[in-house]
């Protein structure tokens, strides 16, 4: 009896995180912990990272990248095509350190924010992955564990995947941020 009861709690233990770890978890800005949370996330994925993103100027979120490469995750990064000309813009560090990052040349801007973990977790809200919107702007940060969703971000970067290049500008332009 006393085994059915331990492995009743187990059970419970169990599906008690599981569900824990499925709640949607929320992140305001300015230094509401947006970027560590993104961090963290990134440090967790085991196999792909998809991001899609307007604006990427934060030199953490760019080390946290590399470190995944060097773990082999695959990593691939959409971003709007005026990060090219931008020198804060981490574009061309990470290509530098051997992510592919690629240009939006489909029509208007790629205004998205989000990034798909392991196919399994949504990073996602209005939140840039910029040094401003970390401690200067009112922002939001949105972290799901669904995999379906997780899906349909996945369907939607691969729309924006085929609508982006590489840049020609990346080898004129100086690395920002080493």
């Amino acid at each position: 009896m006393k085994n059915l009861y331990c492995a009743l709690a187990l059970i419970f233990l169990m599906s008690t995180a599981a569900m824990a770890n499925a709640e949607p978890r929320v992140y305001f800005s300015p230094k509401g912990g947006c970027q560590e949370a993104v961090i963290t996330e990134i440090n967790k994925a085991r196999e792909t990272i998809d991001i899609a993103m307007y604006s990427f100027t934060s030199r953490e979120i760019a080390q946290a990248l590399i470190k995944a490469k060097k773990r082999d995750v695959k990593v691939r990064i959409a971003m709007d095509n005026d990060q090219i000309k931008d020198h804060t813009s981490k574009s061309r560090y990470l290509i530098s350190k051997g992510i592919t990052v690629k240009f939006h040349m489909g029509p208007g801007l790629l205004h998205d924010k989000f990034a798909v973990i392991d196919d399994k977790t949504v990073i996602t809200g209005s939140f840039n992955w910029t040094n401003a919107a970390d401690k200067k702007n009112a922002e939001n940060l949105l972290i799901l564990n669904d995999k379906s969703l997780a899906q349909k971000y996945k369907n939607q970067f691969k729309i924006i995947w085929s609508q982006s290049g590489e840049s020609q500008l990346k080898e004129l332009l100086p690395v920002a941020g080493k």
